[in-house]
């Protein structure tokens, strides 16, 4: 789990989580064919494993344009694209500074999981009451939402809003492992013959 071993392919990790986010972005809640929106994980695991801060905004000019090309090409509802939408940016750089964070304490042993799965859980949630809470107040959308109202949609739409960014980031960090134990055997292998 440790992303010095990694970081030695920065434009190949940037290249895949763009290209996860581009897969996952366009239909954000998923369905049978599509998987749900990976926006969180990418930016988290992109502070993770991308030390530089260049990949944050070329992610989130990334998102807009997907988000553009979803409403005007794909027919997919503005119904999100409010005042609101611009606390994105806040909630994304959330998920960005907690995998910087989780980058100097997580190494490759299974005892890194708990500080990397709970600086996730922490942006999560952060990210979830930046963007939920934003638009809940300013998207003009539910200007009589009393807060039991409230509460019944954040039971509906936190659990999964964490449990897709838990999914993505396990599953990363499981082919992490997997690449790094591989390169580890290869490395043995080699020093044996050599």
């Amino acid at each position: 789990m440790n992303a010095i071993t990694l970081a030695r392919k920065p434009l190949v990790i940037f290249i895949l989580l763009a290209l996860l986010m581009a897969a996952t972005r366009y239909h954000h809640f998923g369905s049978a064919l599509h998987l749900p929106d990976a926006s969180l994980a990418v930016f988290f695991m992109a502070g993770f494993y991308l030390a530089g801060v260049l990949a944050f905004p070329v992610l989130l000019v990334e998102a807009g344009l997907i988000d553009y090309l979803a409403i005007t090409v794909g027919g997919v509802s503005d119904f999100c694209v409010t005042p609101a939408y611009g606390f994105l940016i806040p909630a994304y750089g959330a998920m960005w500074f907690a995998g910087r964070w989780a980058a100097g304490k997580v190494q490759m042993r299974w005892q890194s999981l708990l500080p990397l799965f709970g600086a996730l859980f922490v942006a999560t949630s952060i990210a979830f009451l930046i963007s939920n809470g934003a638009f809940y107040m300013l998207s003009g959308r539910f200007p009589d939402l009393s807060w039991a109202q409230y509460s019944e949609r954040v039971a509906k739409y936190y659990p999964p809003y964490v449990a897709w960014a838990f999914f993505y980031v396990a599953f990363a960090a499981f082919v992490h492992w997997a690449a790094a134990t591989i390169g580890q055997m290869r490395a043995l292998r080699g020093g044996r013959t050599g």
